[in-house]
Protein backbone atom coordinates (compact mmCIF):
# COMPACT_ATOMS: atom_id res chain seq x y z
CA UNK A 1 0.00 0.00 0.00
CA UNK A 2 2.88 2.09 0.76
CA UNK A 3 6.40 2.59 -0.29
CA UNK A 4 8.67 5.19 1.71
CA UNK A 5 12.04 7.14 0.92
CA UNK A 6 13.71 10.32 2.51
CA UNK A 7 14.91 12.33 0.89
CA UNK A 8 16.66 15.59 2.95
CA UNK A 9 15.26 14.28 6.31
CA UNK A 10 11.72 14.63 4.95
CA UNK A 11 10.29 10.95 4.45
CA UNK A 12 8.58 10.79 1.45
CA UNK A 13 5.33 8.48 1.33
CA UNK A 14 3.98 7.42 -1.72
CA UNK A 15 0.59 5.57 -1.81
CA UNK A 16 0.25 2.59 -4.03
CA UNK A 17 -2.57 1.83 -4.52
CA UNK A 18 -5.52 3.44 -7.23
CA UNK A 19 -8.22 4.30 -4.29
CA UNK A 20 -8.07 5.89 -0.95
CA UNK A 21 -11.56 4.65 -0.06
CA UNK A 22 -13.24 3.35 3.03
CA UNK A 23 -11.60 0.19 2.56
CA UNK A 24 -8.40 1.44 2.42
CA UNK A 25 -8.59 4.15 5.04
CA UNK A 26 -7.87 2.05 7.89
CA UNK A 27 -4.98 0.60 6.99
CA UNK A 28 -3.74 3.91 5.66
CA UNK A 29 -4.16 5.06 8.69
CA UNK A 30 -2.43 2.37 10.80
CA UNK A 31 0.93 2.58 8.04
CA UNK A 32 0.88 6.50 8.67
CA UNK A 33 0.71 6.15 12.40
CA UNK A 34 3.11 3.68 12.56
CA UNK A 35 5.72 6.08 10.41
CA UNK A 36 5.29 8.93 12.92
CA UNK A 37 5.51 6.56 16.16
CA UNK A 38 9.43 5.74 14.62
CA UNK A 39 10.00 9.65 14.60
CA UNK A 40 8.93 10.87 11.30
CA UNK A 41 7.55 14.57 11.97
CA UNK A 42 7.81 15.88 7.89
CA UNK A 43 5.91 13.78 5.88
CA UNK A 44 5.06 14.11 2.29
CA UNK A 45 1.94 12.07 0.63
CA UNK A 46 2.93 11.23 -2.79
CA UNK A 47 -0.57 10.51 -4.28
CA UNK A 48 0.42 10.49 -8.04
CA UNK A 49 -0.60 6.55 -8.32
CA UNK A 50 -4.02 7.50 -6.67
CA UNK A 51 -7.26 8.03 -8.67
CA UNK A 52 -9.75 8.55 -6.64
CA UNK A 53 -10.06 9.68 -3.16
CA UNK A 54 -13.53 9.40 -0.88
CA UNK A 55 -14.85 11.34 2.21
CA UNK A 56 -12.89 8.47 4.45
CA UNK A 57 -9.76 8.93 2.63
CA UNK A 58 -9.74 12.23 2.84
CA UNK A 59 -10.62 11.97 6.53
CA UNK A 60 -7.73 9.43 7.36
CA UNK A 61 -5.27 12.46 5.68
CA UNK A 62 -6.24 14.97 8.09
CA UNK A 63 -6.23 12.50 11.34
CA UNK A 64 -2.51 12.00 9.98
CA UNK A 65 -1.89 15.57 10.07
CA UNK A 66 -3.00 16.10 13.50
CA UNK A 67 -1.65 13.28 14.94
CA UNK A 68 1.96 14.66 13.72
CA UNK A 69 1.11 17.81 16.27
CA UNK A 70 1.73 21.47 15.57
CA UNK A 71 5.57 20.25 15.48
CA UNK A 72 4.70 18.39 12.77
CA UNK A 73 4.27 19.07 8.89
CA UNK A 74 2.49 17.30 6.13
CA UNK A 75 2.10 18.51 2.18
CA UNK A 76 0.77 16.61 -0.39
CA UNK A 77 2.25 15.77 -4.26
CA UNK A 78 1.73 14.66 -7.05
CA UNK A 79 -2.43 14.84 -6.84
CA UNK A 80 -3.76 14.44 -10.14
CA UNK A 81 -6.97 16.99 -11.44
CA UNK A 82 -9.92 14.69 -9.91
CA UNK A 83 -7.91 14.41 -6.24
CA UNK A 84 -6.78 17.75 -6.18
CA UNK A 85 -10.38 19.18 -7.24
CA UNK A 86 -11.32 17.21 -3.41
CA UNK A 87 -8.91 19.02 -1.80
CA UNK A 88 -10.11 22.22 -3.60
CA UNK A 89 -14.20 21.28 -2.96
CA UNK A 90 -13.44 20.49 0.68
CA UNK A 91 -10.91 23.56 1.09
CA UNK A 92 -8.25 21.20 2.10
CA UNK A 93 -6.16 22.86 -0.19
CA UNK A 94 -6.15 25.39 2.26
CA UNK A 95 -4.91 23.10 4.76
CA UNK A 96 -2.67 21.23 3.18
CA UNK A 97 0.52 22.75 0.80
CA UNK A 98 -0.13 20.68 -2.33
CA UNK A 99 2.39 20.77 -4.75
CA UNK A 100 3.24 19.02 -8.33
CA UNK A 101 6.44 16.86 -7.02
CA UNK A 102 7.68 15.02 -4.17
CA UNK A 103 10.63 17.34 -4.67
CA UNK A 104 9.09 20.20 -4.66
CA UNK A 105 7.26 19.30 -1.54
CA UNK A 106 10.54 18.90 0.34
CA UNK A 107 12.06 21.95 -0.89
CA UNK A 108 9.34 23.49 0.55
CA UNK A 109 9.10 22.20 3.66
CA UNK A 110 12.89 23.02 3.85
CA UNK A 111 12.77 26.64 2.80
Amino acid sequence: MLSTETIEDVLVVRMTERRLDASKAPAFKTAIGDLIEEGAHRLVLDLRDVDFIDSSGLGVIVSCLKRLGPAGNLAIAGANSAVRRLFTLTRMDRVFSMHDTPQAAVDSMLA
